[in-house]
């Protein structure tokens, strides 16, 4: 066995850094395989032994464990803990009541979990991929997940290579690895082992990687190593650590244990004050589960939920798949969007947009063609499908793809001038030269940099170069790559086929600008983000002129004060001097995946947040450090999307404005019901705590508060997802993560129409005792439940009122209220519910004045949103300065 290889466990286990150091006959020893590859009864020992060849998902929960998460919340505990106090003190109705609620919340959250787990499976099965082996000798087509070591794979150009391989053959063999090691270039690959040292990933010329694609040419190769073993697998290892907590996470948890430790409060002090006044324990108990309920919001945890998943929903169908739920809302913080600009911000296809041909130029044995446009066609690798799929370079493809469309297909071309020989592309002469034979002899074609063909042009041409020079260097200043062509004619085939014998004294035909179109929708996008407080920043291996050209384009560059910034002048900046200006910089061009790591941890520490944008496997850590990592779904490798909390399906810039808009318009949802469900459990408190202080008896029975808990806040506040965006909600800052719940006077929002509510909620129950109504507490229970239902109405908008809104802008929320009330007077008139519920039926006068007293709340809302609009303010979270403040001022990394 040779020195470079060592083996463990079995004679085909590898250790892949040896595999480029060894010639192919070892490697196949080593491997216990063939150039005719496996028989399928080893093939399938050693799939039994390696497992499938697909990344594992660390993070993946069981059915128990999505189960269990749904009762983790602190306030699902402390109802856990409700239900069985009511259970020991005989009040079973309560309990009853608490369990249905805990359990369809955990019903509702297991739902949209799996299901959020099942799209992203769906998702990876929709890419899952053939791979052509030889087993037995004989070709075959298997599931690439089937693929185990030792397997003889067959590759040609167009084909992802399913595994990490060691070649034995290669024909023309050009491979993209830009997506493993971020160099944008092809590899040119060869089956020769390297002489001994230590090589990157992108130099060990002789193997390929999994995830990678063959773009020239053909092979056979060996599979060395399988799924995590691969070298893709290893750097998925890497990305599978725990989660990032989003800001809503955060906020909520807090909110649960403050609302917690309120309820312990509230609680023990009503206790002990009662004690005191020598009223019976059991009775007290019974009052302090009571006040428990009332101060959690237990159809809190179900809403929000059901909200994130109604969002995920949405933006499903705007292209936008959503990896991990609390994601949707972690949108509406962003203040950064780190995007790639090939296929997200241009549409990924190189095109020719122009072409510059030197008048008057005449080859001899084209007859009367057009030689720019043969040279176009003729001069290229790339390759016509028969599906008229052209495969190759993407550059060389829209060379083909032009001439073609002009009648210049190079197969036809080729028939009547058929190649002989070639000069390949490097990048010391930055030329390529193809040789065809003609009825007039051989022509010779050559494309590449012009100021590489300046000096290998004839003496009758060199008077123009300035011209020359002129128009190409206008091409370039405009973001163009320019490919310049010559030719000439000889008599016959040289038997010296150098470059410097074939390349020289040649007649410039012209020169192609070619650009990666920017996207339409992508210009509009941009424009929408600055609107909103955000800030594009366009991240690229491209070169400056192009990445700027095409940033001044899309309105991402729109004045001398944002810079650009390249890969070499970020490394030559230490951290305090990148920190002094990485909030000026727009584009950053020729970058390399490693570099986007730090591009975000400097916005971060500026108090920004960040969304990524990314594709390749080398920036799966950016993606996972992100305070939002967005994949490509259509260009992205399994390992990005793993590490992504979004999931873009069509690779488009604009979808994520969308999502964003989306992220905005669901946190202000969420926002409104926890103002909607904390305002009516203030109401609650305010009236079962000070009632007995003023002499009364307790307004509210345990089973009123469930009630009101589950279906008064219940069915409104899920109505409340479904109301549309605010007018203004892309014309404001990005909401900071920094803040807490109660931020920007939604706290004091709370407690003020709480604390009306309740006042409302005592008064009709003292004066309803006062005339002596016997059905008093019923009338105290229809006022509660009502006035939530006019501040469900009022709050649907933090500044326009409900009138201008329209009751049916949103259908759902009308619904909502219609049925609720329908509800509410079934068990006011429907004996069995009397007795159920502990309630007796109004009278048309009682019903009528519960509802007149009720609507006070109503009125206030509207009345307060009035007083706004006058002084021109915007009530809370709604403010749109005319300025964007600064980083530390508008949001805060909440990673």
């Amino acid at each position: 066995m040779p020195p470079g290889l060592r083996l463990a466990k079995s004679s085909y286990q590898r250790v892949f850094m040896d595999y480029y150091l060894t010639p192919v006959a070892d490697v196949a020893a080593a491997l216990a395989t063939t150039p005719a590859g496996l028989d399928a009864a080893t093939a399938g020992q050693r799939l039994a032994e390696h497992g499938p060849n697909q990344l594992a998902n660390a993070q993946q929960k069981t059915i128990g464990q999505l189960v269990l998460h749904q009762l983790a919340d602190v306030m699902i505990l402390v109802l856990l803990a409700a239900a069985g106090v009511s259970v020991l003190i005989g009040e079973a109705k309560s309990a009853y009541v608490i369990l249905a609620i805990v359990g369809l919340n955990a019903v509702i959250g297991f739902v949209q979990e799996y299901r959020a787990d099942k799209a992203l499976e769906a998702l990876q099965k929709m890419a899952a991929s053939h791979a052509q082996v030889l087993r037995d000798g004989q070709p075959r087509a298997i599931l690439t997940a089937e693929l185990v070591p030792g397997d003889v794979v067959l590759l040609e150009a167009g084909n992802v290579i399913p595994a990490d391989v060691r070649f034995l053959e290669a024909f023309a063999l050009k491979v993209d690895e830009s997506s493993l090691t971020g160099e944008s270039g092809n590899v040119e690959k060869t089956v020769a082992a390297l002489p001994p040292g230590d090589y990157p990933l992108g130099d060990r010329l002789n193997l390929g990687y999994k995830g990678t694609s063959v773009t020239n040419g053909r092979a056979t190769a060996y599979v060395v190593a399988t799924g995590m073993r691969t070298e893709l697998g290893q750097i998925a290892t890497l990305i599978q650590t725990a989660e990032v907590v989003t800001p809503l996470q955060k906020r909520l948890g807090t909110l649960g244990k403050r609302l917690s430790v309120g309820v312990l409060v509230i609680a023990a002090l009503f206790f002990g004050v009662g004690w005191l006044r020598g009223e019976p324990w059991e009775n007290l108990l019974l009052v302090s589960i009571s006040l428990a309920i009332a101060a959690l919001p237990e159809a809190l945890p179900a809403l929000v939920t059901v909200s994130l998943a109604l969002g995920a929903g949405r933006l499903m169908k705007s292209h936008a798949l959503i990896r991990k739920l609390p994601a949707v809302e972690t949108l509406g913080s962003v203040t950064y969007i780190c995007t790639d600009k090939t296929g997200t911000l241009t549409l990924n296809q190189m095109t020719v947009q122009d072409l510059y041909e030197v008048p008057a130029v005449v080859l001899a044995g084209l007859a009367d063609r057009n030689a720019l446009l043969t040279a176009l066609a003729l001069n290229t690798d790339a390759t016509c499908g028969p599906e008229n799929q052209w495969l190759g370079d993407s550059t060389e493809v829209a060379l083909a793809r032009y001439a073609a469309e002009k009648d210049y297909a190079r197969p036809a071309l080729e028939t009547q001038f058929p190649r002989l020989a070639e000069l390949p592309f490097d990048s010391e002469r930055r030329c390529m030269t193809t040789l065809h034979q003609t009825q007039q002899g051989v022509l010779v074609l050559t494309k590449g940099a012009a100021g590489a063909l300046y000096q290998q042009l004839t003496a009758g041409q060199q008077s123009s170069l300035a011209d020359l020079t002129r128009r190409v260097d206008a091409q370039a200043a405009q973001g163009y790559r320019v490919l310049a062509y010559g030719a000439k004619m000889l008599p016959e085939m040289p038997p010296d086929l150098t470059p410097a014998a074939i390349e020289t004294d040649l007649t410039f035909l012209g020169f192609a600008s070619l650009m990666d179109p920017p996207r339409e929708e992508a210009r509009q996008a941009v424009a929408e983000c600055k609107t909103a407080g955000i800030i594009p920043v366009m991240i690229t291996g491209d070169h400056k002129l192009t990445a700027q050209a095409i940033a001044e384009k899309l309105g991402i560059i729109s004045s001398p004060e944002e810079l650009v910034l390249t890969g070499p002048e970020l490394t030559a900046l230490d951290e305090p001097a990148f920190a002094a200006v990485v909030e000026k910089v727009r584009v950053y061009a020729r970058v390399d995946p490693a570099q986007k790591l730090r591009i975000i941890s400097a916005l971060q520490a500026r108090h920004q947040f960040v969304a990524m944008t990314g594709d390749g496997v080398n920036d799966a850590p950016a993606l996972k450090n992100a305070d939002i990592g967005i994949a490509m779904g259509i260009n992205g490798t399994e390992v990005a999307k793993e590490a992504a909390a979004l999931i873009l399906l069509d690779d488009n810039f604009a979808t994520i404005v969308k999502a964003v808009k989306h992220g905005r318009r669901i946190y202000d949802n969420i926002i409104k019901f926890i103002r909607y469900l904390l305002a009516g459990s203030v109401g609650e408190i305010t009236a079962l705590f000070c009632a007995p202080f003023f002499g009364l008896p307790i307004p509210l029975l345990a089973i009123h508060i469930l009630w009101i808990n589950l279906i008064t806040d219940g069915l409104p506040g899920l109505a409340l997802a479904y109301e549309p965006a605010e007018k203004r909600s892309m014309q404001r800052p990005p909401i900071d993560p920094r803040q807490t719940i109660f931020a920007d006077g939604v706290g004091w929002f709370i407690l003020g129409i709480g604390l009306l509510i309740g006042a409302l909620t005592i008064g009709t129950q003292t004066w309803a005792i006062g005339q002596g109504l016997p059905h008093w507490q019923t009338m105290t229970f229809t006022v509660l439940c009502f006035s939530q239902l006019g501040l469900s109405l009022a709050i649907r908008s933090r500044r326009e009122s409900i009138f201008s809104l329209g009751l049916l802008s949103n259908k759902t929320m009308l619904g909502a209220v219609l049925l609720t009330v329908g509800l509410h007077l079934t068990i006011l008139y429907v004996p069995f519910c009397n007795t159920l519920f502990s309630t007796q039926p109004l009278t048309v006068a009682e019903l009528g004045i519960a509802v007149a007293i009720a609507s006070v709340v109503f009125w206030a809302v509207e009345i307060q949103k009035l007083i706004f609009r006058r002084r021109g303010a915007t009530p809370a979270r709604v403010a749109a300065p005319a300025a964007r403040p600064s980083g530390a001022a508008v949001a805060g990394h909440a990673g």
